[in-house]
């Protein structure tokens, strides 16, 4: 699972279901550069990582061939852990970084974890990245309509969801030492339903979010700088969606 770090958006509005029974002009324009966002973060992952994988002189960069097998070098580690770094520092700098300091912290980061993810392509057929990929979008697509038009409040299934991520993330840990296949296979099945949830939850608290921007009248640049952590809050769902997706149904090459 890529780094998961469930934004604390306690600190800004939220309006409840009573309060936000219709969404202005502004409110959607908000989810509109949260969604666009997003997608640029995802171009720029995909571009990144297809560049590395496809550039023996870049991959070297990540990897170093022992015996004959790939082993992520020095500089792979740092660059495999350093997008953990930009999401701390886009959170809990968001009061003093700039609209514009925080946006390019954001493309950064998807420029990383792009590059971090470069072995995707390296161990799995591309029939298999291209099919999980197409899963990952559409199921995302759906869950995401579904968190936005929904009159229910998601606020309980939320927590349950984030229960639910943090011991799929203890389980991790302790299947890394563990080794087990079976434990692994139920832990993707368990991520592929957390984080098909936790979109349309996201979706959800990013829309009730951006209603609250326009019952404020919050500025143009906190908006932006909140649009940007919506942002990555729902790759990090599509990310970790796709990848779990991977590691139960993706092809390895031989």
């Amino acid at each position: 699972m890529d780094n998961y770090n469930q934004q604390d958006f306690s600190n800004y509005t939220i309006l409840d279901s009573h309060q936000s029974e219709a969404t202005g002009v502004v409110a959607k324009r908000f989810m509109a550069n949260v969604f666009t966002w997003m997608f640029v973060a995802l171009g720029v992952s995909t571009l990144f990582a297809f560049l590395f994988a496809t550039t023996p002189s870049l991959l070297s960069i990540m990897f170093t061939e022992v015996n004959g097998v790939l082993r992520p070098s020095l500089m792979g580690w740092v660059i495999t852990f350093a997008p953990i770094g930009f999401v701390l520092l886009m959170n809990f700098g968001f009061s003093k970084l700039s609209a514009g300091t925080l946006t390019l912290l954001f493309l950064f980061y998807a420029a990383i974890t792009g590059i971090s993810l470069s072995f995707v392509l390296l161990v799995y057929t591309s029939s298999s990245v291209i099919g999980c990929f197409g899963s990952a979008a559409a199921m995302f697509g759906v869950m995401a309509v579904m968190g936005y038009t929904t009159d229910k409040d998601l606020t309980s299934f939320g927590r349950i969801l984030t229960m639910g991520l943090i011991g799929m993330m203890i389980a991790m840990l302790i299947n890394i030492f563990l080794g087990s296949s079976t434990m692994g296979y139920i832990i993707s099945i368990v991520g592929v339903a957390v984080f098909t949830g936790l979109t349309a939850y996201d979706t959800q608290v990013l829309k009730r979010i951006g209603q609250g921007i326009e019952y404020e009248g919050t500025s143009a640049s906190d908006s932006k700088k909140l649009a940007i952590l919506g942002a990555l809050r729902l790759y990090l769902d599509f990310l970790n969606l796709f990848l779990m997706l991977l590691r139960l149904f993706g092809g390895r090459r031989d």
